[in-house]
């Protein structure tokens, strides 16, 4: 795994999230980790496929997530993850995803992302060890936002 593949995902992540919940995140200090998903998070994960396969998953807790779904929803306070807050939260993955597959492009590196899928508790088919480079995103005021890229 390189540590440039993460770069035009975090690039994307903060100017979306800028865009998004007007808060510019700070990034915190690059880990390679075995993936574990932690229990009361919500999970965004997106394929890769092209030049780069893999997947890139966005973790973050069920209380961060609530804050940046009520910001994104012009502010107004979201006290439970339903069907139009998990759609809200997916579509924040899939503009990151898209914006950094446009980075890539640009670089030279063909890829295509799939439709995001949330995973909110610990799954089976989550269980096996896999590693991934992480990189947690600072939002003041809200909390931490999870980047994961597993690239095979």
């Amino acid at each position: 795994m390189k540590a440039e593949y993460i770069n035009p995902f975090l690039e994307s992540a903060r100017m979306v999230i800028e865009q998004m919940v007007q808060i510019r995140p700070s990034t915190g200090q690059l880990t390679v980790k075995d993936i574990q998903f932690v229990d009361r998070h919500v999970w965004i994960q997106i394929g890769l496929t092209g030049q780069m396969t893999g997947d890139i998953v966005f973790g973050l807790s069920e209380s961060v997530a609530l804050k940046i779904i009520s910001a994104m929803m012009g502010g107004f306070v979201i006290t439970e993850i339903d069907e139009l807050g998990k759609s809200a939260i997916s579509e924040l993955g899939n503009m990151i995803s898209g914006n950094a597959s446009t980075i890539l492009f640009n670089q030279g590196v063909r890829v295509d992302i799939t439709p995001p899928r949330i995973v909110q508790t610990l799954l089976e088919e989550h269980t096996d060890k896999r590693r991934a480079l992480a990189v947690p995103l600072i939002m003041d005021g809200i909390g931490e936002m999870e980047i994961q890229v597993l690239i095979a």
